[in-house]
């Protein structure tokens, strides 16, 4: 009786292995007032996207502009007194070469142009905050990205400090992180294969939404440093790009990580494979004999599955009716082409 095989083959596959992951922001931002004072502009609709430079929120400017015009004018009196200061030492300094002052009242005048060139340095360190608490007064964005929704309102009095409020936050837009955990076999395996075959060796990863739809492809872009000793896992991070701004951190999404390079395995189609409880098995012919062959499983991709043992390559799997042949049966063993060949033999021309 002709049977249908499949000669057993090693295959190169690029092996798909799938972990839960959660969605991390590239970049977050949180604003806080740096200045105390009252809001008096908001410049944002609640979920906008901003750009960086962005002036979101205007804090009363009047006290800090008022404090840059007072510490600019003691600034301009400072170097008044030093420019004084300067002519009355060189005087000084003429005067003492012919001995027609003492020197103590040199060391004075001296003295007096260090102290005015003091106060001069004090005073543009003063302005320096001054312009700088200015500057806070126009909350600006950080980064670039969508800002959440306004926490202080318009006309509330805000603090700034380690207890100043939250005003809104910012969620980079430049793409998402999904962190995940993998086992040290495939951590060891993928680690090996990389530097084996170089940096160009990456990882490939797709993001799968909680209905089935890939969101997502990308790299691995990071492994931790360590394993966790109490599961055995190391953590790793994909970067996707977010276009779309679909994806939101925080989310929970499935990673199915490719291999860096295809791994050269065996693979069966699933229709070959039976099930005896938990065991798995196919039917291979051997000097035109039907035979039982446990065998043992690994990952299943498009009707495929890979055979990680029970079967060597030139091996002949019977492919179709295998619950019509049993053990111990003599057979005619013909791969699909040859079936073909033979079906289309058999066929009447019609005239």
């Amino acid at each position: 009786m002709p049977v249908q095989v499949q000669i057993v083959k090693k295959e190169p596959i690029q092996i798909w292995k799938e972990f839960s992951a959660r969605l991390e922001a590239v970049d977050f931002a949180e604003i806080r007032p740096q200045v105390s004072g009252v809001i008096q502009k908001v410049n944002f609709e609640d979920g906008a996207q901003v750009k960086k430079g962005d002036i979101l929120y205007v804090i009363d400017t009047r006290p800090y502009q008022a404090a840059v015009n007072r510490i600019q004018a003691d600034l301009n009196v400072a170097l008044n007194e030093t420019e004084l200061a300067q002519k009355e030492l060189d005087r000084a300094q003429n005067l003492i070469e012919v001995d027609a002052i003492s020197k103590r009242i040199f060391d004075e005048r001296e003295s007096k142009l260090d102290v005015a060139k003091s106060r001069v340095s004090s005073m543009r360190a003063q302005l320096e905050q001054a312009q700088i608490n200015l500057d806070y007064a126009n909350v600006k964005a950080p980064i670039s990205g969508k800002v959440s929704r306004d926490e202080i309102k318009l006309g509330n009095l805000v603090q700034a400090g380690p207890n100043a409020p939250l005003l809104t936050s910012i969620v980079s837009d430049a793409g998402i992180f999904a962190d995940f955990e993998i086992d040290e076999t495939t951590y060891l395996s993928e680690v090996r294969h990389m530097r084996e075959n170089g940096d160009d060796a990456a990882i490939p990863v797709q993001l799968i939404l909680s209905n089935g739809d890939i969101a997502a492809t990308g790299v691995v872009q990071s492994f931790d440093n360590q394993i966790d000793s109490r599961s055995g896992t190391i953590r790793a991070r994909a970067l996707f790009d977010n276009k779309d701004n679909i994806l939101l951190p925080g989310m929970f999404s499935t990673i199915k990580m490719g291999s860096a390079q295809p791994h050269e395995v065996i693979v069966i189609t699933d229709q070959a494979i039976g099930t005896d409880q938990n065991r798995r098995f196919v039917m291979v012919v051997e000097n035109n004999t039907v035979t039982i062959r446990p065998i043992t499983l690994g990952d299943s991709m498009d009707g495929k599955t890979i055979v990680t043992s029970g079967l060597n390559e030139g091996d002949k799997v019977i492919t179709e009716g295998i619950m019509r042949v049993r053990p111990g049966m003599p057979v005619d063993p013909k791969t699909s082409e040859e079936m073909a060949s033979m079906a289309q033999a058999t066929e009447t021309p019609q005239q």
